[in-house]
Protein backbone atom coordinates (compact mmCIF):
# COMPACT_ATOMS: atom_id res chain seq x y z
CA UNK A 1 0.00 0.00 0.00
CA UNK A 2 0.98 3.73 -0.61
CA UNK A 3 2.27 5.65 2.24
CA UNK A 4 0.75 8.90 1.79
CA UNK A 5 0.01 11.71 3.74
CA UNK A 6 -2.26 14.54 3.54
CA UNK A 7 -1.66 18.64 4.10
CA UNK A 8 -4.88 21.04 4.50
CA UNK A 9 -5.27 24.31 3.13
CA UNK A 10 -6.44 26.90 5.80
CA UNK A 11 -9.13 28.09 6.52
CA UNK A 12 -9.59 31.73 5.76
CA UNK A 13 -9.57 34.35 9.29
CA UNK A 14 -10.66 37.55 7.85
CA UNK A 15 -14.04 36.51 7.01
CA UNK A 16 -17.78 36.90 8.86
CA UNK A 17 -17.40 33.97 10.58
CA UNK A 18 -13.63 34.69 12.25
CA UNK A 19 -15.42 37.63 13.15
CA UNK A 20 -18.25 35.92 15.12
CA UNK A 21 -15.35 34.27 17.26
CA UNK A 22 -13.37 37.73 17.50
CA UNK A 23 -16.69 39.15 19.12
CA UNK A 24 -16.35 39.74 22.31
CA UNK A 25 -19.95 38.83 23.38
CA UNK A 26 -20.10 36.03 21.34
CA UNK A 27 -21.63 33.02 23.47
CA UNK A 28 -22.08 29.98 21.73
CA UNK A 29 -19.69 26.81 22.36
CA UNK A 30 -16.68 27.22 19.93
CA UNK A 31 -16.34 31.48 20.87
CA UNK A 32 -16.19 30.45 24.31
CA UNK A 33 -14.23 27.54 24.03
CA UNK A 34 -11.29 29.54 22.11
CA UNK A 35 -11.09 32.16 25.18
CA UNK A 36 -10.42 29.48 27.53
CA UNK A 37 -6.41 28.41 28.14
CA UNK A 38 -7.04 24.90 27.11
CA UNK A 39 -8.28 26.46 23.77
CA UNK A 40 -10.20 24.61 20.92
CA UNK A 41 -8.85 22.14 18.18
CA UNK A 42 -7.42 23.61 15.05
CA UNK A 43 -9.24 21.30 13.08
CA UNK A 44 -12.56 22.71 14.84
CA UNK A 45 -11.73 26.06 14.67
CA UNK A 46 -11.11 25.81 10.43
CA UNK A 47 -14.02 23.68 9.86
CA UNK A 48 -16.34 26.69 11.88
CA UNK A 49 -14.24 28.88 9.93
CA UNK A 50 -14.50 27.44 6.48
CA UNK A 51 -17.91 24.69 6.69
CA UNK A 52 -18.21 21.93 4.10
CA UNK A 53 -14.88 22.33 2.34
CA UNK A 54 -12.67 22.31 5.49
CA UNK A 55 -14.71 19.29 6.92
CA UNK A 56 -14.61 17.23 4.05
CA UNK A 57 -11.03 18.12 3.91
CA UNK A 58 -10.77 16.78 7.56
CA UNK A 59 -12.68 13.80 6.96
CA UNK A 60 -11.57 13.00 4.13
CA UNK A 61 -7.81 13.07 5.37
CA UNK A 62 -8.65 10.83 8.46
CA UNK A 63 -10.32 8.11 6.25
CA UNK A 64 -7.65 7.72 3.75
CA UNK A 65 -4.35 8.89 5.25
CA UNK A 66 -2.00 5.87 5.67
CA UNK A 67 0.86 7.45 6.73
CA UNK A 68 4.84 5.94 7.17
CA UNK A 69 5.70 4.33 11.20
CA UNK A 70 5.76 7.61 13.57
CA UNK A 71 4.58 10.47 10.74
CA UNK A 72 1.50 11.97 11.05
CA UNK A 73 -1.97 11.43 9.03
CA UNK A 74 -2.49 15.11 8.16
CA UNK A 75 -1.08 18.43 8.91
CA UNK A 76 -2.64 22.01 8.20
CA UNK A 77 -0.91 24.39 6.58
CA UNK A 78 -0.89 27.98 9.00
CA UNK A 79 -0.02 31.69 8.22
CA UNK A 80 2.09 31.43 11.11
CA UNK A 81 3.09 28.57 12.69
CA UNK A 82 3.94 26.05 9.18
CA UNK A 83 2.30 22.43 9.69
CA UNK A 84 -0.10 21.89 12.66
CA UNK A 85 -1.77 18.88 13.29
CA UNK A 86 -6.02 18.94 13.26
CA UNK A 87 -5.91 18.14 17.06
CA UNK A 88 -3.80 21.23 17.86
CA UNK A 89 -5.72 23.04 20.29
CA UNK A 90 -5.52 26.92 19.35
CA UNK A 91 -7.18 29.96 21.70
CA UNK A 92 -8.39 33.29 20.38
CA UNK A 93 -4.86 34.82 20.96
CA UNK A 94 -3.31 32.29 18.44
CA UNK A 95 -6.09 32.79 15.83
CA UNK A 96 -5.75 36.51 16.10
CA UNK A 97 -2.43 35.32 15.03
CA UNK A 98 -3.00 33.73 12.11
CA UNK A 99 -5.41 36.59 11.10
CA UNK A 100 -2.39 39.27 11.05
CA UNK A 101 -0.34 37.05 8.88
CA UNK A 102 -1.29 37.35 5.02
CA UNK A 103 -0.58 33.90 3.15
CA UNK A 104 1.96 35.81 0.96
CA UNK A 105 5.43 34.15 -0.63
CA UNK A 106 7.19 37.28 0.26
CA UNK A 107 6.08 37.15 3.80
CA UNK A 108 8.81 35.45 6.14
CA UNK A 109 6.38 34.97 8.90
CA UNK A 110 4.46 32.63 6.80
CA UNK A 111 6.95 30.82 4.39
CA UNK A 112 9.83 29.97 7.20
CA UNK A 113 8.19 28.31 9.41
CA UNK A 114 5.96 26.61 6.67
CA UNK A 115 9.32 25.74 4.74
CA UNK A 116 11.36 24.49 8.19
CA UNK A 117 7.84 22.20 8.72
CA UNK A 118 7.71 20.84 5.25
CA UNK A 119 11.49 20.38 5.55
CA UNK A 120 10.98 18.07 9.03
CA UNK A 121 8.01 15.83 7.19
CA UNK A 122 10.15 15.34 4.62
CA UNK A 123 13.05 13.53 6.95
CA UNK A 124 10.29 11.57 8.90
CA UNK A 125 7.98 10.45 6.03
CA UNK A 126 11.50 8.95 3.96
CA UNK A 127 11.86 8.32 0.08
CA UNK A 128 8.50 6.61 -0.85
CA UNK A 129 5.79 8.43 0.56
CA UNK A 130 3.77 10.87 -1.27
CA UNK A 131 2.61 14.05 0.03
CA UNK A 132 -1.46 14.72 -1.13
CA UNK A 133 -1.84 18.91 -1.09
CA UNK A 134 -5.91 19.21 0.12
CA UNK A 135 -6.39 22.79 -1.05
CA UNK A 136 -6.14 25.31 -4.13
CA UNK A 137 -3.36 24.47 -6.67
CA UNK A 138 -4.43 27.31 -9.31
CA UNK A 139 -2.03 29.69 -7.34
CA UNK A 140 1.87 29.26 -6.06
CA UNK A 141 0.77 30.52 -2.42
CA UNK A 142 1.58 26.72 -1.11
CA UNK A 143 2.35 25.33 -4.14
CA UNK A 144 5.93 26.68 -5.17
CA UNK A 145 7.44 26.45 -1.68
CA UNK A 146 5.80 22.06 -1.04
CA UNK A 147 7.10 21.75 -4.36
CA UNK A 148 10.63 23.03 -3.91
CA UNK A 149 10.87 20.26 -0.53
CA UNK A 150 9.05 17.40 -2.11
CA UNK A 151 9.40 17.77 -5.69
CA UNK A 152 7.76 15.35 -8.09
CA UNK A 153 5.99 13.73 -4.59
CA UNK A 154 3.99 16.61 -4.02
CA UNK A 155 0.10 15.69 -5.48
CA UNK A 156 -3.66 16.62 -6.03
CA UNK A 157 -6.55 15.13 -6.71
CA UNK A 158 -7.09 15.82 -10.51
CA UNK A 159 -10.87 15.61 -9.64
CA UNK A 160 -10.50 19.35 -7.87
CA UNK A 161 -9.48 21.26 -11.10
CA UNK A 162 -12.17 23.19 -11.56
CA UNK A 163 -14.48 23.10 -8.77
CA UNK A 164 -15.05 25.27 -6.28
CA UNK A 165 -14.51 25.41 -2.37
CA UNK A 166 -18.00 23.50 -2.27
CA UNK A 167 -17.77 21.53 -5.10
CA UNK A 168 -14.90 19.68 -3.59
CA UNK A 169 -15.76 19.91 0.15
CA UNK A 170 -19.12 17.65 -1.42
CA UNK A 171 -17.40 15.51 -3.26
CA UNK A 172 -14.76 14.33 -0.68
CA UNK A 173 -17.44 13.14 1.89
CA UNK A 174 -19.20 11.56 -1.02
CA UNK A 175 -15.73 9.97 -1.28
CA UNK A 176 -15.78 8.86 2.47
CA UNK A 177 -19.40 7.53 1.78
CA UNK A 178 -18.44 5.31 -1.55
CA UNK A 179 -15.14 4.16 0.26
CA UNK A 180 -13.49 5.80 -2.93
CA UNK A 181 -10.31 7.71 -3.09
CA UNK A 182 -9.55 10.36 -5.39
CA UNK A 183 -7.10 10.26 -8.21
CA UNK A 184 -3.65 11.92 -6.90
CA UNK A 185 -1.04 13.16 -9.47
CA UNK A 186 2.12 15.00 -9.20
CA UNK A 187 1.24 19.12 -9.53
CA UNK A 188 4.69 19.29 -11.26
CA UNK A 189 3.61 19.52 -15.72
CA UNK A 190 0.05 18.97 -14.94
CA UNK A 191 -3.22 21.22 -15.98
CA UNK A 192 -4.24 23.18 -12.65
CA UNK A 193 -7.01 24.91 -13.85
CA UNK A 194 -9.95 23.62 -16.06
CA UNK A 195 -13.72 24.00 -17.18
CA UNK A 196 -16.40 23.54 -14.38
CA UNK A 197 -17.25 19.95 -13.86
CA UNK A 198 -20.99 19.18 -13.32
CA UNK A 199 -22.94 19.53 -10.53
CA UNK A 200 -22.36 16.65 -7.80
CA UNK A 201 -25.58 14.65 -7.44
CA UNK A 202 -27.47 14.74 -3.91
CA UNK A 203 -25.95 13.17 -1.35
CA UNK A 204 -28.11 10.38 0.08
Amino acid sequence: MQSRVFLLSPASTGGRRAQLLFNDSAAFPLALAVREPRGATLGDVFSFLSGLYFRGKLAYASRFAAPPAGAPGALVITSSRGLLPPDTRIDLGVLREFAAVPIDLLEERYREPLVRHALRLRDTIGEQAEVVLLGSIATDKYVSLLQDVFGDRLKFPIEFVGRGDMSRGGLMLRCIDSETELTYKPIAGAERRGQRPPKLSRRQ
